[in-house]
């Protein structure tokens, strides 16, 4: 029995540390598929080897992170680890130090630290469609057809990406009118509604490029997709 000391020690001082990237799927996402140049949107949390978090991304407040995978905009093991993964799913990655942030020390993060995440995948965009609106008809209209020019007035629901509403004309009481392609709304908004016909509904998915970018406006952070559930009342 002399291993149980050793094993005993080993236990209590928690092992070497990482010297390779992990990577683990704890759920499979069923959604669009992350690869490198393009734009991903994540929930997260960050911890030490002792278990403590260090950060997180579902404070109260702050929204879902953004950044572009590959581009260096994150420490290497998440523009390794998060390739591959699929919108819906989330993934464990356990990244050593020399792939975090090495020798120096980061906030509540000490130098040589291994660093342990949970990542959910919330929405990606394609490199090459940052100015693409996703339109999905949930019901086609029967009356006159939305198109550059027309005064429109609708009902509409918004939503981030992680499913929190920002604004709704249901919630002010009233529907909302406005000409389309005059610049009273963002340019994704025109595009939503044009070719809609009276009576119909639409989900609409508007990238940052064509929302508001990357500045954040009133309760949307920057770098913000925007989910639209918009109704076709009438058109002029």
């Amino acid at each position: 029995m002399a291993f149980v000391a050793p094993l005993v020690a080993f236990l209590l001082v928690g092992g070497p540390g990482l010297t390779k990237l992990g990577t683990q799927d704890v759920i499979v996402g069923k959604g669009t598929k992350a690869a490198a140049g393009d734009t991903v949107w994540v929930h997260y949390t960050g911890k030490l080897k002792s278990g403590k978090v260090f950060d997180t991304s579902e404070k109260e407040g702050r929204g879902p992170f953004a950044f572009n995978l590959g581009a260096g905009e994150v420490i290497k093991g998440w523009d390794l680890g998060v390739v591959g993964m699929k919108v819906g799913g989330k993934r464990k990655l356990s990244i050593p130090y020399k792939l975090a942030y090495g020798e120096q020390s980061a906030g509540d993060i000490p130098s040589k630290s291994d660093l342990y995440f949970d990542v959910k995948l919330l929405a990606v965009v394609k490199k090459g469609k940052e100015k693409t609106v996703e339109k999905v008809d949930q019901k086609i209209g029967k009356g006159a057809a939305a198109g550059n020019g027309s005064t429109v007035t609708i009902h509409y629901v918004g939503k981030l990406i992680d499913g929190t509403k920002f604004d709704s004309s249901r919630d002010h009481g009233k529907p909302f009118t406005f000409k389309v392609g005059a610049g009273q709304v963002v340019p994704g908004f025109d595009v939503a509604v044009t070719g809609m016909k009276v009576g119909g509904k639409r989900k609409v998915t508007i990238p940052p490029a064509m929302g508001y970018g990357e500045r954040p406006m009133g309760p949307l952070p920057g770098n913000s997709i925007l989910i639209f559930e918009i109704e076709l009342l009438a058109v002029k």
